[in-house]
């Protein structure tokens, strides 16, 4: 108890405006924030991605993919966070040149997230955290590891800005008995600045660069998104919306599977929305 009320004189003091101590908020959802929950801390949020637009080229008209999670996230001490996520996906498209439509909903497995402040941003220039996300499911394993920096700026400390360079490979089994298990490489950069308006709303934008690395052998595609995300924040709860658009995309692969020079369709889509619930116990 003694450790969040310091952590709120802090903030109070950095900010120069008075947020509640019990709402622990994204102010991004993209990117994370180097800051841990408290001691005790208990969190529920809800994630909701929604992944929208290819083409016809790709045989995917009208797609539509939701990306559900539900999150409970724990501080175990002030500097170390643990959290157990539920993971669904359903996707929708119409192949044009059948006609034929899919249709899915599926879990998509659980993840344990990890997350460890290193420098905390309250005591030095810029804050620190690494994190690992292991996520088992529908004969996948995932490991993902981040680097999370950031920090709070400006004559009243109103502004903030976070930076995750994220690494993740994924282990599928093999489909049929006679193929082998594949293995993908990921490469993530995000990035996020902020405004804080009132005690209540927070206004920002958001930047992504996805790669993916097939077996670690040829570098498939490289992808671009931004765009703003706002924040309101109330004493136990608070509500994160990031909307994206995919502003370039380059595929290396000898033949273009989605016909666009400057985007990637086949795997990405033009619009990725994402809203995060949390609410404080």
């Amino acid at each position: 108890m003694m450790s969040l009320i310091k952590k709120l004189v802090m903030t109070v003091m950095l900010a120069g405006v008075c947020i509640n101590a019990e709402a622990n908020e994204r102010l991004f959802t993209y990117t994370y924030e180097p800051e841990t929950m408290p001691q005790g801390g208990l969190e529920f949020e809800q994630w909701a991605t929604l992944r929208s637009i290819r083409n016809d080229e790709v045989g995917q008209n009208h797609y539509t993919r939701w990306d559900l999670r539900q999150e409970l996230e724990y501080g175990v001490t002030d500097y170390y966070t643990l959290s157990l996520y539920l993971n669904e996906k359903s996707e929708y498209f119409r192949d044009p040149a059948t006609n034929t439509k899919t249709d899915d909903f599926s879990f998509d497995g659980v993840s344990l997230e990890n997350k460890w402040m290193i420098l905390n941003p309250a005591e030095h220039p810029i804050g620190l955290s690494l994190y690992l996300e292991p996520r088992l499911g529908n004969g996948e394993f995932e490991l993902e590891e981040k680097i999370i920096l950031g920090q709070r700026f400006g004559a009243n400390q109103d502004w903030k800005w976070a930076f995750n360079a994220t690494h993740a490979t994924e282990w599928k089994d093999a489909e049929e008995p006679d193929e082998d298990d594949e293995t993908e490489g990921e490469l993530e950069f995000t990035f996020g600045i902020t405004k804080q308006l009132n005690k209540n709303w927070n206004l920002g934008v958001e930047f992504r660069n996805h790669n993916e690395i097939p077996e670690y052998d040829d570098w498939a595609h490289t992808v671009f998104f931004v765009g703003p995300v706002v924040t309101y924040r109330a004493e136990k709860w608070w509500i994160s919306v990031t909307a994206m658009a995919q502003v370039y995309g380059k595929n290396y692969q000898d033949v273009d599977p989605d016909g666009e020079p400057d985007f990637v369709l086949d795997e990405h889509e033009y619009i990725n929305v994402r809203c995060i619930i949390g609410i404080s116990f």
